[in-house]
């Protein structure tokens, strides 16, 4: 499962991070500074202290691969 990381900037000075599960691929590096740019100027989302995100930071998309292991517990 892929998953898109957008790191921000607090007004705080720290970071903080929205993910979006299974974006459409292929992913557009212009299209992720718009949005990161819209989910600033909206001021909807805040960080876990209540603190609103000034500056885009980072975007990395990230893979996570899981395969289970069947060791037949009784």
């Amino acid at each position: 499962m892929k998953v898109l990381e957008l790191n921000f900037t607090t007004e705080e000075g720290k970071t903080s991070k929205l993910t979006i599960d299974q974006p459409l691929e292929p992913v557009e590096p212009a299209q992720v500074k718009a949005a990161m740019a819209n989910i600033i100027a909206s001021n909807v989302f805040l960080d876990s202290d209540g603190n609103s995100f000034v500056e885009p930071k980072s975007a990395r998309l990230v893979e996570r691969n899981v395969e289970e292991i069947d060791i037949d517990i009784e």
